[in-house]
């Protein structure tokens, strides 16, 4: 006689879901064929890290040379570790003030009481969101530029000399956070803007009543209210901590301010595009998604432990 064992709690939760919502996850399948197809079979070409890769013979001809390319390029190729430097110090600084910078607009909003001028507001911060690099790139050279731009001109009206932005070592990190802040601080306000409205109107109410300033009220009911989707999108930044922005830095950098803005994808790029080294391009590649992927485990795991955040 054959004993039928129930499927854990879970499982049939999840079988459930799917004979529910049959048709949601009918639309899925577009999707997850342009995954497998552009993403999953891709991977296939990984081994070309492990090769001595001759265009000419192809993935299949080349010769295999195990792990000397990684060997190559963390003990003799020039610059490699300045340039892992230069990613994780622009991705940190990214990741400090295109943190901040939106929760402190989002109280800043939350305070204003004129409904128009809100909207207004959030309005303005949020366009550049949608504005590509490319065409930001063009903006921010014409602003810049040393001889006619406005920026310049204004700096020569108060007394100062003409700055290179984009051409100087000293400025041209500065330009890559704060243009960053400005194009993607406005996402970031909408999303904890949302948050606030989950705050209970009744505690701000009883904060008035007990004397409480607006200050006061900000520190004690506001933050505390919005500090689990702080924490928790802090956690979830941490695994793009290698992503310092491939749009923004090709757009923008040259070959004079390589020393402080050359980073691992315009590394990849160069390596494997311009000088069609595809076999060190595809290691070093390799190695960055490998650290992404630890450290987005890692982060999931830590959100779905303190705040339990699961992603089914």
């Amino acid at each position: 006689m054959r004993t039928v064992i129930d499927a854990p709690p879970a499982v049939q939760k999840r079988k459930k879901r799917l004979k529910t919502d049959y048709m949601l996850c009918a639309m899925l399948i577009p999707g997850s064929i342009y995954l497998i197809i552009f993403d999953f079979f891709p991977l296939f070409g990984l081994v070309i890290g492990f090769q001595d890769f001759q265009l000419a013979k192809g993935i299949l001809g080349s010769k295999w040379v195990g792990l000397e390319n990684f060997k190559y390029l963390f003990t003799m190729y020039p610059n490699f570790w300045r340039i892992v430097s230069n990613t994780v110090q622009i991705a940190a600084l990214k990741l400090c003030f295109g943190f901040t910078a939106p929760i402190i607009v989002a109280l800043m909003l939350h305070e204003v009481r004129h409904i128009r001028y809100k909207r207004t507001i959030q309005t303005l911060v949020y366009v550049p969101h949608f504005i590509s690099w490319v065409i930001l790139a063009g903006i921010l050279r014409t602003m810049l530029d040393p001889s006619d731009g406005i920026v310049n001109y204004i700096l020569n009206l108060l007394g100062h000399e003409s700055v290179y932005f984009l051409g100087e070592n000293s400025t041209f990190r500065g330009v890559l956070v704060v243009s960053d802040v400005w194009k993607g601080f406005g996402w970031g306000t909408i999303i904890y803007m949302a948050a606030l409205t989950g705050i209970d109107p009744a505690l701000y109410e009883a904060a008035i009543i007990d004397g409480a300033g607006r200050f006061k009220r900000m520190w004690h009911i506001t933050l505390p209210g919005i500090m689990p989707f702080i924490i928790l999108n802090l956690i979830l930044s941490v695994p793009g901590i290698l992503n310092a922005g491939f749009d923004q830095i090709f757009n923008l950098y040259n070959e004079r301010v390589y020393k402080t803005a050359d980073v691992l994808d315009t590394f990849i790029y160069r390596l494997g595009i311009v000088d069609a080294q595809y076999d060190l391009s595809t290691a070093i590649g390799l190695v960055k998604s490998a650290i992404s992927a630890v450290l987005l485990v890692t982060s999931y795991k830590i959100a779905n432990k303190f705040y339990d955040y699961k992603v089914f």
